[in-house]
């Protein structure tokens, strides 16, 4: 049947021309096919190796911009211990009472929850690089001034102001990444630079030994050298992320077209370029045809249903993760009073190795076997709960108990990565990318609700946690292990929704100008391939076979 060729046809048909055109190649100067070539006649090894290239490109950059960030983030929980012996501890330097400490940890959660959808949408209408380096150079100026606080109102103010600049880097992060991958190939990603905060989680814990060696060094206790120098370490990242990390991609031939505030900004370099970038192009078209949204679109993907499953399973393993990051040392102080503020330090750093090994093992896999996200997390949310469980009734032992923390960051590492992974592959397939802007911004950002349960109403907020003896935080552990179960429960609901219900692109989508997949006939590369999972075909054991299309 005659239609009216839309974007994407006018887009194949310029990538076409470019191709045909030897005598100039593309932009990187290869000279490629006359024509065109077919979706299908890319073998996997030539995808594969685009991705690789994208990988040291962009995941390098994304992990030292959240290595730093989590750093600066969550060292207000190690400062608490830091020369405790000498009265140089936060709450000690700054007069801070529990519910201080307690109000000023929340207070990040509170803003980042309210800024964190607007930065999200502000990021995918302005240039995604720009916005990037703009919340890392933001979060390493308030760092900074944490090394000045005086007493507890500055504290309060600068974490509200921290969880403000930082609203938007996490589901920026995995917004960014669907610009240049395919769903199925995000979870892997998402868990290489995750590590980066189990990484920090650990260095925090180990440097700030050193930092405790410095107390007193021109005047400055041990903490304040610890803010002063993530936070200066953070400035210069973030600047230097406008030629670090690439722009959005563009069609093979199409020039970029600078708006009147990137005019002011560095240029960086292309991506890919040449072969490349056709091959790119073929195998994840939907991105270069994007159509930009409207509220009507933001407004269809916040009444979809399914947004509320994904956001009550990252309430509860956020809001464990950053309840072990922020008082694991209070925790395995609690354990044995006699451990030093040295050795609470070294302690605490295998809880994140552990976390760090989990993700490695278990994103990889996840990609791998797609349809069976709510396996994998709900796999490694009992072993977070057995962990907890560990912790709260093996009295008799401490080195078991302290065996129960490092279950509980085993347990953590892949939940954060798979649930922002789903998000992604639902809403991108259902609503484009408004879908995957808006909802990785509100999975990420109500569920970081739980992070405030966690910081304000546990561990300090009770009279049983704050008595001392063997059952000390035992009603904080049994509301963890509660709101982990919750999380368990939304993921199969979530998936027997899906099955009932299913996950078709969205009808409610403005017609003009469709995106590239608005049709079947416009079904790119890696949407064919992702209609089989690729299992374990193509490991080190196979790959001397020959890969198929689906592989």
């Amino acid at each position: 049947m005659a239609h009216d060729p839309g974007p994407a046809e006018a887009g194949d048909s310029k990538v076409a021309q470019v191709l045909n055109a030897d005598e100039h190649g593309l932009q990187g100067g290869n000279n490629v096919s006359t024509s065109a070539p077919p979706i299908q006649d890319y073998d996997v090894e030539r995808v594969e190796k685009v991705y690789r290239k994208l990988d040291l490109r962009i995941i390098p950059a994304f992990w030292a911009l959240y290595f730093l960030s989590s750093a600066i983030r969550s060292n207000i929980g190690i400062a608490q211990t830091m020369n405790e012996s000498a009265g140089h501890d936060l709450a000690s330097v700054l007069g801070l009472s529990p519910r201080d400490t307690s109000t000023a940890l929340a207070l990040f959660y509170v803003s980042y929850v309210l800024f964190d959808l607007p930065s999200n949408l502000v990021m995918s209408r302005l240039s995604p690089r720009a916005w990037m380096a703009r919340i890392v150079t933001a979060v390493g100026v308030v760092g900074t001034c944490f090394a000045a606080v005086q007493a507890a109102w500055s504290l309060k103010l600068l974490r509200f102001l921290l969880g403000l600049v930082t609203a938007g880097m996490w589901p920026g992060m995995a917004y960014y990444l669907t610009l240049f991958y395919p769903p199925s190939r995000t979870g892997k990603r998402i868990g290489m630079y995750f590590t980066a905060s189990q990484v920090s989680a650990a260095v925090v814990g180990l440097v700030s030994a050193g930092f405790q060696q410095m107390d007193g060094l021109r005047g400055l206790v041990g903490f304040r050298w610890m803010f002063l120098v993530y936070g200066l370490l953070g400035v210069v990242l973030g600047i230097s992320l406008l030629w670090w990390l690439p722009e959005r991609p563009l069609a093979p031939g199409e020039e970029r077209v600078r708006s009147w505030y990137a005019r002011w900004l560095p240029p960086s370099p292309e991506a890919l370029k040449g072969e490349d970038a056709v091959v790119h192009y073929h195998d994840l078209r939907r991105v270069y045809h994007a159509r930009p949204w409207n509220l009507r679109d933001l407004w269809h993907v916040l009444i979809d249903w399914r947004l509320w499953p994904l956001v009550l399973m990252y309430f509860g393993v956020v809001g464990v993760g950053i309840g072990t990051q922020l008082y694991g040392n209070v925790i395995i102080s609690s354990i044995d009073s006699t451990f030093t503020g040295v050795q609470i330090s070294l302690l605490f750093a295998p809880i994140w190795m552990m976390d760090f090994c989990a993700i490695l093992l278990v994103t990889p896999i996840s990609d791998r076997f797609h349809r069976y996200r709510a396996l994998f997390f709900s796999a490694a949310v009992c072993i977070q709960i057995a962990g907890l469980l560990t912790v709260t009734f093996a009295l008799s032992n401490p080195w078991a108990r302290y065996g129960g923390l490092l279950m509980v960051g085993f347990g953590l590492g892949p939940t954060v990565p798979i649930c922002m992974t789903w998000t992604s592959e639902i809403f991108q397939r259902r609503h484009r990318e408004v879908g995957v802007a808006a909802a990785s911004a509100l999975v990420s950002g109500l569920g970081n609700l739980g992070s405030i349960t966690t910081t304000y109403a546990l561990y300090t907020g009770w009279p049983e946690d704050a008595a001392e003896g063997p059952h000390q935080y035992r009603k904080s552990n049994f509301t963890m292990i509660g709101i982990l179960c919750m999380s368990i429960a939304s993921s199969f609901v979530m998936t027997g929704l899906l099955r009932i219900f299913g996950n078709e692109p969205s009808q409610k989508i403005s017609s003009g100008g469709s995106s590239a997949v608005d049709s079947d006939e416009y079904l790119d590369g890696a949407a064919r391939r992702e209609v089989h999972q690729r299992g374990f075909d193509r490991m080190w054991w196979n790959r001397s076979s020959k890969a198929s299309p689906e592989a």
